[in-house]
């Protein structure tokens, strides 16, 4: 009897996943049991593959985390990069960023959570932590702008005010799913609203 390749490769326990699931398994792993404490075996155990199999795709666990993290960085970056591209109030620059930002961690929700829960134990998690600092720098010049504008109060420090936001937003990993029924362009317009209206200078 005549055995076609594919037969061969899924008889073998050859990669029966591509590069995008395979990550996608991983991510998954690493927010469940933390990326120290998954190990190599844990992500091949979960997979059904040999840790050969797992190979083929990956040269190693820390290519998972860099290319995850990646994902997620490169995200916000790009939401931030284009707000500040447009010729516009630091106010709106602000809304679309944090707007923009629900939307990427909607879209890519478990790459985020991965992000927001390293330790920077590693090069790779120290360069991510890095990254997000300077994210958190330039919004902060965004908030330290609107506020020089007069369209957002000048009694709260713009530090505060950008980690209270992203505190809001970051939170939402811990219970946003993407089969649930909340809207996320409807999230982005409530977050924008909680965020942004006790920032409202007051009326004189």
């Amino acid at each position: 009897m005549t055995v076609h390749s594919g037969e061969t490769t899924a008889r073998r326990g050859r990669p029966g996943y591509d590069r995008d699931q395979v990550l996608a398994v991983a991510v998954q792993l690493f927010n469940e049991q933390g990326y120290d404490a998954t190990s190599v075996a844990d992500l091949a155990s979960r997979l059904g593959l040999t840790k050969s199999a797992l190979y083929h795709h990956f040269s190693s666990k820390e290519e998972l985390l860099a290319i995850a993290l990646e994902t997620a960085l490169s995200g916000l970056e790009a939401v931030l990069d284009r707000a500040l591209a447009v010729e516009a109030p630091a106010s709106d620059r602000l809304t679309a960023v944090i707007s923009g930002a629900v939307g990427v961690l909607t879209d890519e929700l478990a790459p985020v959570t991965l992000l927001l829960r390293l330790r920077g134990n590693s090069a790779v998690e120290t360069a991510a932590l890095e990254r997000r600092r300077v994210f958190d720098q330039q919004v902060t010049a965004l908030v330290r702008a609107a506020q020089d504008e007069g369209r957002i109060r000048t009694d709260v420090d713009a530090g505060v005010a950008t980690r209270l936001i992203f505190g809001m937003i970051n939170s939402v990993v811990e219970w946003y799913r993407p089969d649930g029924r909340v809207d996320p362009d409807l999230l982005a317009q409530d977050v924008l609203r909680v965020a942004l209206d006790g920032l409202h200078p007051r009326e004189q």
